[in-house]
């Protein structure tokens, strides 16, 4: 029976159901109760089952208000402004199995409140106004699985407030005021609890602790810790989840944790669910193993937590993970070699990570358009960070590979013909080449002097070659320097000439400018044009005899890897290359304004007084030959009174 909507403002002890004892629910919500009167003597209704006072009025229940239904199973009191209920009210519904007291006003409940309520499985009480949980508040309720307490002001339990709860499974315990929890608080519970929800408390760690508040509870499947005030749980101790060998699910999201230790996940090995998403508190780096016993985990959310790179020990044994959250992290790549453990993978979600299109990027473009199992949502609106107006999926790798099989083949062929023809040719025509070599040299040297000697003065003072991973550096650092110093440089998205090849562009750029300086980094070596920048640069160095090559290397590069760059090592040998300072460097500011004059001095010097400097160069060595302290410092720091180059 559906009474609501009636504007009724009293129950009489439901006295108007005499005519309907087989009645089995009843409804009233959406009326004007205020109060549910003591019923006890009344007649009573046997084969009611189900009442419900949702939506109304009330604020007072009085002792013995439902002695009329003493067979109720379900008891619907929630959405009311109920502020006060006597310790019997319920007194006699020994039947009750779901009772709904949420989204009132109460402040406090009792020991015997909920007494004899012994077939009890599911009580709710959230959204209330309580603030303490007395001792023994639900002794008798040995049936109850599900007790909800979320939404309160709870900041306090006492210390057998949960005792009698027997056969507890699932307990809410969000949105309240708790700053700790401890292994006592739940002892009771710890044989039968599987859910526990604690997020949007107060929870919050400083420091290492070394006990776990979760040390016994070995049936636990899901664990909530995720937005704790104001600013998150802050440290994760390294034995924390210690005990929760069961656990399945787990809670992490905005809690701005400053660090995870390697330790911190170990005991969760059946662990299959887990999120550390909106945890950012700047650059953050994940240590190695720090999942090496999630072997279990399907699903894990890594969002926005200021992670730049991995190490390659992170994924290493998430053989089962299906689905990996990675976007909105400040990652400009990602190595794929890292995910190849990850054979399960059907889900990776990059979106909003500033990837580069650089080369160093081109393996995980190719993967993430082949692979045919994994998904990944929005690939196709995923822009460059460093150009915005190109995609990531469709930018030009074609740079970025090599036919080894045809550059091996070419490579040996033309070897074998000029072993086979040398030996001929210079038993034939030795002199003959040898004559017309000389001949040809001074014809030619002539013909590139008129030219030199009629060519024009040089549109800029320089062209730097450089590769975008350096872009950075280039923009507020160089440019500033130098073009505020009155040089004109040539770049090459501000300068090259639109629509006209790019290998032409580099030419005229080489050859329209007096130096070419090229930044050298660990990006630069993989750069095929960067390589053909240098490689135009250097004949021109070789081939008109003119120092126009200037080297700047923002980082120690190994020796190995210059071997096969043989121009830039005789550059090296021979003339002119700077080194940026490092964060090593005793007086930064110093040694960069010493940069600075160095290669300012060696931009404005002509050609004559590059072989001046050149032989003082060479004098002063052979004087300070001996000085061997002397000569590290000077390749370290230059003076100021020596010539703008530095040797190796």
């Amino acid at each position: 029976m559906d009474l609501s909507r009636n504007e009724l403002k009293s129950t009489d002890c439901l006295a108007f159901l005499q005519n309907h004892s087989q009645l089995k629910s009843l409804k009233m919500e959406h009326n004007r109760l205020t109060r549910l009167n003591n019923c006890k003597g009344a007649r009573i209704h046997y084969n009611l089952k189900n009442l419900s006072y949702r939506y109304n009025r009330i604020r007072q229940i009085s002792g013995n208000a439902f002695g009329t239904t003493l067979k109720l199973e379900t008891l619907e009191l929630n959405i009311n402004t109920i502020a006060y209920m006597d310790r019997k009210a319920l007194s006699g519904l020994k039947h009750l199995v779901t009772l709904r007291l949420d989204n009132n006003i109460l402040t406090d409940i009792f020991n015997d409140s909920f007494e004899n309520l012994t077939s009890l499985k599911t009580l709710n009480l959230r959204n209330n106004h309580i603030s303490v949980i007395f001792n023994y508040t639900f002794h008798s309720l040995h049936n109850l699985t599900t007790l909800d307490l979320g939404g309160n002001k709870i900041a306090q339990f006492k210390p057998h407030a949960f005792d009698g709860l027997s056969s507890l499974a699932n307990l809410y315990l969000d949105r309240n005021r708790l700053k700790m929890i401890d292994s006592g608080l739940f002892g009771n519970l710890s044989s039968t609890l599987q859910v526990l929800d604690l997020q949007a408390n107060y929870i919050v760690y400083f420091t290492e602790h070394s006990f776990s508040p979760f040390l016994h509870m070995s049936k636990l499947r899901d664990l909530k810790l995720d937005g704790q005030e104001p600013s998150g749980i802050n440290y994760l101790p390294g034995a924390f989840f210690n005990g929760l060998t069961a656990l399945k699910s787990l809670y992490l999201t905005n809690n701005h944790i400053v660090g995870f230790g390697a330790e911190t996940f170990d005991d969760l090995k059946n662990l299959e669910f887990l999120t550390l998403d909106n945890s950012c508190v700047g650059v953050a780096q994940l240590q190695p193993g720090i999942f090496k016993n999630l072997r279990k985990l399907k699903t894990l959310y890594l969002e926005n937590m200021g992670i730049k790179s991995f190490s390659k020990d992170v994924f290493g044994n998430l053989t089962e993970l299906k689905t990996l959250h990675l976007n909105r992290n400040p990652m400009m790549s990602l190595d794929i070699g890292l995910l190849d453990n990850l054979t399960n993978l059907t889900y990776m979600d990059i979106r909003s990570c500033p990837l580069s299109c650089g080369c160093h990027n081109s393996d995980l473009q190719n993967w993430t358009i082949a692979n045919n199992r994994l998904q990944f949502p929005h690939l196709f609106n995923i822009t460059c960070q460093d150009n915005p107006s190109f995609y990531f999926h469709n930018f030009d790798t074609k740079v970025c590979y090599l036919d080894i099989a045809l550059y091996l083949f070419s490579s040996t062929f033309a070897l074998t013909i000029l072993l086979t023809l040398i030996p001929l040719l210079y038993a034939k025509l030795y002199w003959k080449f040898k004559y017309g070599y000389y001949v040809f040299r001074s014809w030619f040297g002539e013909q590139w002097r008129r030219l030199r000697d009629q060519e024009e003065k040089y549109k800029y003072d320089a062209f730097v070659s450089y590769n975008s991973a350096d872009e950075d550096w280039v923009m507020e650092e160089l440019l500033p320097n130098l073009e505020g110093a009155s040089f004109r440089l040539c770049l090459h998205h501000r300068d090259f000439e639109p629509g006209r090849d790019i290998v032409d562009n580099i030419v005229a750029a080489v050859y329209g400018s007096r130096k070419t300086i090229c930044v050298v980094s660990q990006s630069f070596l993989r750069s095929e044009w960067c390589s053909l920048e240098i490689q135009l640069a250097s004949y021109r160095l070789f081939q008109e005899m003119l120092d126009v090559l200037l080297l700047v290397f923002l980082e120690p590069i190994p020796e190995r890897q210059l071997s096969t760059y043989h121009r830039m090592r005789k550059v090296m040998l021979k003339k002119t290359y700077l080194q940026w300072p490092g964060s090593n460097c005793s007086d930064p500011s110093s040694a960069k304004e010493l940069f600075w004059n160095k290669l300012k001095r060696a931009l404005r010097t002509t050609q004559e007084e590059q072989k001046m400097e050149g032989n003082d160069q060479r004098k002063h060595e052979n004087v300070d030959k001996g000085n061997k302290d002397r000569e590290y410092f000077v390749n370290q720091y230059p003076t100021e009174d020596e010539p703008y180059y530095l040797m190796p």
